[in-house]
C-alpha cells in the first residue's frame, strides 16, 4: 500500500518506506511550500496528471548531473562562443514554466506541469527558491529551463527550447553558475538518454539522499539570482 499523506508536511522515512519499483512513495496532500520544501530537501518530488490526485516519487537510483561532469559538445562549444544569445537568470520565470508546459515533447500526449503545480512553483518563485535560467534571442524567449535551489542542492524541474540548443545553452550556463556558488549537485530526477549524454548519470539513492543531508545545510539565503550573473562566461574562454 503506498501512504496517503496528513495534513502535515511530512513524508515517509527513505529509508523504511515500501517505494514502488519505479520510485512511488506516497499520495496525496497538497503543493504548499512548506510541503514542497520537505520533499526536495528529502529528495522527493511530486509528478502526477490532470485528474490524478498527486503522487510523490523517489527513483532509486536517482538521475544525477555534477555541475563539473558537464558534457559540452564540440558543436556546443562553438555554439556557446558564437551564437547571437543573451541570457538572464530570474526575469521571467512565469513565461519560463508556461513554455515548458506548453513546448510538445516527443511521446507525451500532454504535459504533467498543470496549472496548479505552475502555480505552486509561482509561488516558490516569489519565495527565492525557484530560478529559471533564459536564453534570450533577438529579444525573445527562446529557450530555458528551471528548478529549485536549497543550499548548495538544485533541483532539475524541466527545460524547452524554441531554437536549436537553447535549453542546452541554458544548462550549461547553469552549470557555470552553480559551480561559481559552490553547488554540488543537479538533481535531474529520473534516467534519460539526452541527459545522460549530457554527463549526467544514475546514483543510489542513499548516496543521493546522504548528499542532500550535506549539500542542504550550507548555502545563501532564498531570494533572486542576479539577472546577468552569466551572461558572457562562455564567450570569455579562448
Amino acid at each position: 500500500m503506498i501512504p496517503w499523506l496528513s495534513e502535515a508536511p511530512v513524508f515517509p522515512p527513505l529509508a523504511t518506506a515500501l517505494a514502488e519499483p519505479n520510485g512511488l512513495l506516497a499520495a496525496g496532500g497538497d503543493l504548499s511550500p512548506q510541503r514542497l520544501l520537505a520533499a526536495y530537501r528529502n529528495g522527493i518530488f511530486p509528478w502526477y496528471s490532470a485528474g490524478e490526485p498527486i503522487l510523490w516519487w523517489s527513483p532509486d537510483p536517482r538521475m544525477a548531473l555534477f555541475p563539473d561532469e558537464f558534457k559540452i559538445s564540440r558543436s556546443l562549444a562553438k555554439t556557446l562562443r558564437n551564437a547571437d544569445y543573451e541570457v538572464r537568470l530570474d526575469t521571467a520565470f512565469d513565461d519560463v514554466i508556461r513554455s515548458c508546459a506548453g513546448t510538445p515533447r516527443d511521446g507525451q500526449a500532454g504535459t504533467w506541469i498543470t496549472a496548479e503545480m505552475q502555480q505552486a512553483y509561482r509561488a516558490l518563485h516569489r519565495l527565492g527558491y525557484a530560478h529559471s535560467v533564459e536564453i534570450w534571442i533577438a529579444g525573445k524567449l527562446a529557450g530555458g529551463l528551471y528548478g529549485i535551489a536549497l543550499g548548495q542542492a538544485f533541483y532539475g524541474e524541466s527545460m524547452f527550447s524554441h531554437a536549436r540548443d537553447a535549453s542546452k545553452i541554458a544548462l550549461a550556463h547553469l552549470c557555470a553558475h552553480l559551480k561559481r556558488r559552490g553547488f554540488g549537485i543537479i538533481d535531474c530526477q529520473m534516467k534519460t538518454a539526452h541527459l545522460a549524454s549530457l554527463g549526467a548519470r544514475p546514483i543510489a539513492r542513499r548516496d543521493f539522499a546522504a548528499r542532500l543531508d550535506e549539500l542542504c545545510l550550507h548555502g545563501d539565503a532564498p531570494g533572486l539570482w542576479p539577472a546577468t550573473a552569466i551572461d558572457g562566461h562562455f564567450r570569455r574562454e579562448p
